[in-house]
Parts: structure tokens; C-alpha cells; sequence
């Protein structure tokens, strides 16, 4: 029973725009302040990338993703530079950490533009270090190429990784057994449950406002 193979062959089934649409659209998401904690836009990005086994497809895909990651940071620029020093004590920030929100800021005093690139194989430090850029008051003309830079580079390892899973993954298929297969898969589910549930306990161990919505977010704390 080829598990593994009717997935990968489903997957490249589909309406290539619209994968292509959906796996930019969930980086976009994660890469936007707000929507970073509840938007899977990596593991959006392997699984999709498991289709990009032309070079057609490839390139398609490293241009969609590189430019929502790169329009994502620039929102969360936009939002850091409207509200200035006093987003780090809004509701949506808290939910973060202010902890890692002070880092972040650390990071950009200390090494600027560069912090923008490195900042992007970091998760959640990606998300917060375009807000913190903006109000930092780093230029956006050094914001955006170093963001544009991070995510071509992100995306093109990102892509690279799924697109080479992908190819393992029918390559080790045709040479294992469906039991040997079964238990395969039955190993990685677990390991990927005791990770949901550890993720799943260390988010509700941290304080959540009670009020939802991103303009909500944006209040100060009292």
C-alpha cells in the first residue's frame, strides 16, 4: 500500500496555483505580528514544497513565498512604526513575551539591518523583529532588503528541504515493507503529538488576555 506515494501524488494533483496560493498565504500569515502563533506557515511551506519537483514549480514557489514573507514583514514594519515604543506594552505583545520582545530590540540596537536577516531563521523572533524594527526607527530602505534577503534565503532552504523529503520519502517507500511502513509512520505521529502537546502546555502556562482581536491587541496594558 503506497501511503506515502498517494499523498506526494495527491498533493502534486492539485490545482498548482492554488497550492502555490495557499502555502504563500500561510507564510504571510505567519510572518505578520498577530498572526504568528496560530498560522503553521513552516510546516505549510515543507509540506507544499513536496510538490516542487520540477524546476518550474520550484522557482514559482521560491518567488511566491520569498515576496508574502517579505510583504508580511513589511505589515508588521507598518504596525511597529505606527504605534512606536508603546506597542511593547499592548496586549498583543504581551502575548509574545515582553521578554522576547526586549531581545529582539536588544538584537536591533546592536546589530541592525543584519538582526532584519538573521532574525528570519529564528522562529517567533521573526515575527516580532519587523514590529521592533519599526519602532526602533530603522529606515525601512535597510529594513527591506535586508527582509526581501532573509526570506529568499529562508524560503530557498525551506523549499529546498521539502522538495528533497519529498523525493526520500518515495524513494524509501519502494524500498520498505507496508509493515515496516506502518511502524515508520506510527514513530513519527508520536513524536509529533508530544510535541503539539508539550507546544499546546507551554501556551497555556503563559498569560492570555481575555479579550481577542487584533484591535484589542493593540490596547495598552492597564
Amino acid at each position: 500500500m503506497a501511503l506515502m506515494t498517494d499523498v506526494l501524488d495527491w498533493l502534486q494533483a492539485l490545482p498548482q496555483p492554488a497550492l502555490v496560493a495557499a502555502t504563500g498565504g500561510l507564510v504571510l500569515a505567519e510572518c505578520t505580528i498577530g498572526l504568528g502563533f496560530i498560522a503553521p506557515g513552516e510546516a505549510g511551506l515543507l509540506i507544499g514544497s513536496t510538490t516542487a519537483n520540477t524546476l518550474p514549480r520550484f522557482l514559482i514557489l521560491w518567488l511566491v513565498v520569498t515576496i508574502c514573507a517579505t510583504s508580511g514583514d513589511s505589515l508588521g514594519y507598518a504596525i511597529g512604526k505606527r504605534f512606536g515604543p508603546r506597542l511593547r506594552e499592548t496586549k498583543l505583545i504581551q502575548r509574545y513575551g515582553a521578554e522576547g520582545w526586549d531581545k529582539t530590540t536588544d538584537l536591533l540596537r546592536r546589530r541592525g539591518a543584519w538582526a532584519v536577516f538573521f532574525a528570519r531563521f529564528l522562529p517567533v523572533v521573526r515575527t516580532l523583529t519587523p514590529a521592533a524594527a519599526g519602532t526602533s526607527g530603522l529606515p525601512y530602505r535597510k529594513f527591506l532588503p535586508a527582509a526581501f534577503a532573509g526570506a529568499a534565503c529562508w524560503s530557498l532552504l525551506h523549499i529546498s528541504i521539502g522538495a528533497a523529503l519529498g523525493e526520500a520519502a518515495k524513494r524509501l517507500e519502494s524500498a520498505m515493507s507496508t509493515g515496516a511502513l506502518a511502524v515508520l509512520a506510527a514513530v513519527v505521529l508520536a513524536v509529533v503529538a508530544v510535541h503539539l502537546v508539550k507546544k499546546r502546555r507551554k501556551k497555556s502556562a503563559a498569560p492570555v488576555p481575555q479579550q481577542s482581536g487584533q484591535d484589542e491587541d493593540l490596547e495598552p496594558v492597564a
